[in-house]
């Protein structure tokens, strides 16, 4: 770990092997002193959003940084943002900025292919959340083999610049980053990282389709509203839409 990229006021735990970096932040939760980042370099039960299996192999980042940040669920949810402006600005850093988009509300795609993705997770009530746990998987070395990807088929970052990056190098520079995401939302609120990340968004202005279950929802993707709610604008009006699966 390099001192100098490091940020004050949070701590760092770095693990050979773990089931996975969010089970293992769900039970040093209670524990805490401060924010603090896990990363493993080997995960044997590494898992995505909505239950989905995650490949992690070997080489490429697994990490997850769990805090007690208060507030309300909905104001916590809001750190999703937060982790997708760190992660493109940290892979920024080795991949061309304009081969980089984020696609609501948790994946960073480089060439229009899946190079990241985020899975929020947290406990605590409809008054007050105890903890939060926001895991970062990036395709770092190794592209993983999943079959079914059709629609966004993974890539490495090995595989577009033909540079391999250091996982533990990679979480120094994506751990300043998200520090200085924190940092606005506590200064400025919600708004100048919602704007930083509709900058970055893949197919704003464009028509997608978001599922939920057996339901889906296709119009023009309008933009994302202050709390964080996918905006389509369709035939019978603009949608507000708080999770589904975004499609092009």
């Amino acid at each position: 770990m390099s001192t100098d990229l490091w940020p004050e006021g949070y701590d760092r735990i770095v693990l050979e092997t773990v089931d996975s970096t969010n089970a293992e932040a769900a039970r040093i939760a209670p524990y805490l002193r401060r924010p603090t980042w896990i990363m493993a370099h080997r995960q044997t039960a590494p898992r995505g959003r909505r239950g989905k299996v995650w490949k992690n192999p070997d080489g490429n980042l697994a990490a997850t940084i769990v805090m007690r940040p208060g507030g309300l669920p909905a104001w916590a949810a809001l750190r999703t943002f937060l982790a997708s402006n760190a992660l493109y600005a940290t892979l920024a850093m080795w991949a061309e900025r304009d081969a980089l988009s984020l696609k609501w509300p948790n994946d960073v795609l480089l060439n229009g292919r899946k190079v990241a993705g985020i899975l929020l997770e947290s406990a605590g009530s409809a008054k007050g959340v105890d903890w939060l746990a926001i895991g970062f998987g990036v395709n770092l070395c190794e592209t993983p083999h999943v079959p079914d990807a059709v629609d966004f088929p993974p890539i490495s970052l090995a595989e577009a610049t033909g540079e391999e990056v250091d996982a533990e190098e990679f979480l120094d520079v994506l751990a300043g980053h998200y520090a200085t995401e924190e940092s606005i939302l506590e200064r400025l609120g919600f708004e100048p990282i919602r704007q930083d990340w509709l900058e970055r968004a893949a197919r704003l202005g464009e028509q997608v389709t978001a599922r939920t279950g057996n339901k889906s929802v296709t119009g023009i993707f309008d933009t994302v509203d202050s709390d964080g709610q996918l905006v389509l604008i369709t035939g019978t009006g603009p949608v507000h839409i708080p999770a589904a699966d975004v499609f092009f």
